[in-house]
């Protein structure tokens, strides 16, 4: 028996046999009037009715299924079919149930955008609402990057972060030997490194000696500012508390938090400018021990933000985060502070992370002295004359 469903075969042995001179190969039966005949193509019969039964059920269910799959319901061998979307729900809840133990609320956030790009891709290629963990190939994963960044519009990085978040959901299916071999083995998404914005000691100065006549922006600078002192991200800035705050080893101040991504520990001296902003807002009516500082949302903060951009003459993306890199680069790097003390400040799990800056400070370097090389090309001009 050869059970063929979109190309695929499937075959198996229905364990009986008939001389080749009794059989009629254009109708599949046995040939002449005598019992036993009719009994072998009743029995035929009985098994391709079975095989349809079959092959209805699976789809009924409104899943992606194969020959195989009817074949072995067929024989009685069909296992629970773990479906994809189905795991990736189940780990998903579990994330959801440990927000603020062992995940952020981001990270729950992004495995749900995750899981809605993969339905998403999963009814247009195949149109159906799940398919079977087994059928995730190679093809589905370069079939399902090409989806984010053609029909999604997603960039490189973004659609190597969403398989990278799907990788997981395979993993955890390979692991618990629902599929038999990782199709993840022969994929690899490089990330393409992308210059990170920040802003230079004059653009800082700028902003801080810039009065703005809104309170809502000039305490969404201050927080900025704040964040350019410290080179926390808002998450963190979000939860300081006066815990937080301790009497480090050289008898000053320090920020001591845990960071909320990668829960590896921050120690940050507090500078004079980052002082003065925590003295100011101590009286306001949002702040007590919980809260060292009034911290908005964060769609809120980048919203004005943009705004104190426009008004400081600042014509960069100037988002919230981009203060942690101002941090990194301007405030410590630029002023010879080692790369190693930056990493602890920053709360890297390794110095690689931290070294990206480096680079960005290395292109400054480069203009620098393109400055002065035109500096130093115009003095031998006026020796010589």
């Amino acid at each position: 028996m050869r059970i063929t469903l979109d190309g695929r075969r499937a075959e198996a042995s229905i364990n009986r046999s008939v001389p080749l001179s009794l059989w009629n190969a254009s109708s599949g039966k046995v040939a002449g009037n005598t019992g036993e005949a009719h009994v072998l193509n009743r029995y035929l019969n009985k098994v391709q009715n079975d095989v349809y039964k079959c092959y209805q059920i699976l789809l009924d269910k409104n899943i992606f299924f194969t020959s195989k799959q009817v074949l072995d319901l067929y024989l009685g061998k069909a296992e629970k079919t773990r479906m994809l979307l189905q795991i990736f729900q189940e780990h998903n809840d579990k994330v959801n149930n440990l927000i603020g133990k062992d995940f952020a609320s981001g990270t729950a956030e992004r495995y749900r955008t995750t899981k809605m790009h993969v339905e998403n891709y999963i009814k247009k290629e195949f149109n159906t609402s799940d398919i079977p963990v087994q059928e995730v190939d190679h093809k589905f994963i370069t079939g399902l990057e090409y989806y984010l960044k053609t029909e999604r519009k997603c960039g490189h990085n973004s659609a190597i972060k969403y398989i990278t978040n799907f990788k997981k959901i395979i993993r955890i299916a390979f692991a618990n030997e629902w599929i038999k071999k990782d199709p993840f083995m022969n994929w690899k998404g490089t990330l393409k490194i992308v210059d990170r914005e920040f802003l230079s000691k004059e653009e800082i100065q700028l902003m801080i000696e810039k009065d703005l006549d809104n309170v809502r922006l000039d305490l969404v600078k201050d927080i900025f500012i704040f964040c350019c002192y410290t080179g926390l991200a808002y998450a963190d800035v979000k939860k300081l508390s006066e815990n937080d705050v301790v009497i480090g080893i050289d008898g000053n101040r320090w920020i001591k938090t845990n960071r909320t991504k990668t829960k590896v520990r921050s120690s940050i001296p507090i500078l004079p400018t980052a002082e003065a902003i925590i003295e100011k807002y101590v009286e306001h009516p949002d702040v007590n021990i919980k809260r060292l500082l009034p911290v908005l949302s964060n769609q809120k903060m980048n919203a004005y933000l943009k705004e104190i951009a426009d008004l400081c003459g600042i014509h960069k993306n100037l988002t919230f985060h981009l203060a942690r890199h101002t941090f990194a680069t301007t405030v410590t790097l630029s002023n010879g502070v080692p790369i190693e003390s930056v990493s602890k400040m920053l709360g890297h799990k390794n110095l690689h992370t931290t070294q990206h800056y480096a680079k960005i400070l290395d292109r400054k370097v480069s203009d620098d002295m393109a400055v002065l090389r035109e500096k130093m090309r115009l003095q031998e001009k006026i020796k010589e004359m």
